[in-house]
């Protein structure tokens, strides 16, 4: 069975790319998320095996997601996408509990790799 994935992100652009990429690849995109708080509200209810999370976003940032996420399932398998490089956020991002941290503008590939791995 194709593994579910919720994708977040304030840009409905980068939500479409990445769902293609996603779905091309065999995985099954159940929902998006614009923002942190309705990725915690999409993930309590759906139950997706992978997130694909920003950080920057309104109402809540993709660090809090992830620490609110890990607090409903503490096995979540969160990926960071974001333009946001800097080490400091990257490192923040995964000891939230992000399995990964991709860079956009990202690489098709590397976002199959990512939730590969993660799936595993």
């Amino acid at each position: 069975m194709a593994k579910t994935v919720l994708i977040t992100d304030d840009t409905a652009f980068m939500r479409m790319t990445l769902k293609n990429v996603i779905q091309k690849n065999g995985f099954n995109v159940v929902g998006e998320a614009a923002d942190g708080e309705e990725a915690v509200a999409k993930y309590a209810e759906l139950r997706p095996d992978l997130v694909t999370m920003d950080i920057t976003m309104p109402k809540m940032d993709g660090i809090t997601a992830i620490k609110e996420i890990m607090k409903i399932d503490p096995n979540a398998k969160i990926i960071v996408c974001s333009a946001m490089g800097q080490k400091p956020m990257v490192i923040d991002a995964l000891n939230a509990g992000a399995k990964d941290f991709l860079v956009k503008p990202f690489d098709a590939e590397r976002v199959i790799e990512a939730l590969n791995k993660a799936a595993d």
